[in-house]
């Protein structure tokens, strides 16, 4: 069995603005650097592999908590397309009922966006990269983003009670050999340098 832990990257502009990021490559806002800087990764996830979505945010978070160390990239480990709701304010969505806008903690596994990407369609492109990281055995920790981890941790807990997601916490758990996640354990948090 082999301990990954699951990060959310640091926030960007389109964050504060309650912006759907997507596939949008935004980077991230000069306070979560400033933050960022004063963080480190909680032991033993410091000698861990860094593996990061190929998007902007997620490559910089891992670059500001690697220590030096090398950080992987993995196109699989990218957010889910947002189709047409990609750079709206869900509070815009919500407003006009023609966009079918719902918001993702009330999604099925198969709800999408218009022209984007269902959760069922994640973990299809996800699994098998958590079957290659499953073979290699090193334990790794995974930047990305809160709705490819929802979709990582709500298969973990067979959808019936994914954690709650928040920045500065890694969401430890293990992979079965096919790359099928067990139950969560409790979130670590990021520490001072």
């Amino acid at each position: 069995m082999t301990r990954i832990a699951l990060m959310r990257h640091y926030p960007t502009p389109w964050n504060a603005e309650a912006r759907l990021q997507g596939r949008t490559d935004v980077p991230l806002s000069d306070a979560a650097r400033e933050t960022l800087t004063g963080l480190a990764m909680p032991m033993p996830w410091r000698t861990a592999r860094l593996i990061a979505s190929p998007l902007g945010r997620a490559q910089e978070t891992a670059a500001i908590l690697s220590a030096g160390r090398s950080i992987e990239t993995d196109a699989r480990l990218t957010e889910l397309s947002w189709g047409t709701w990609e750079g709206q304010r869900a509070e815009d969505l919500l407003a006009d009922p023609a966009s079918g806008f719902v918001p993702t903690h009330l999604w099925d596994r198969d709800t999408r966006a218009p022209g984007g990407e269902s959760m069922r369609d994640a973990w299809t492109r996800v699994r098998p990269a958590l079957a290659e990281i499953a073979a290699d055995g090193r334990p790794a920790v995974l930047i990305m983003h809160k709705a490819l981890m929802r979709v990582i941790l709500g298969t973990a807990c067979d959808w019936t009670s994914p954690p709650e997601i928040k920045r500065g916490r890694l969401y430890p758990l293990t992979l079965r050999p096919s790359g099928l996640p067990r139950e969560p354990e409790a979130p670590d948090r990021l520490g001072p340098r």
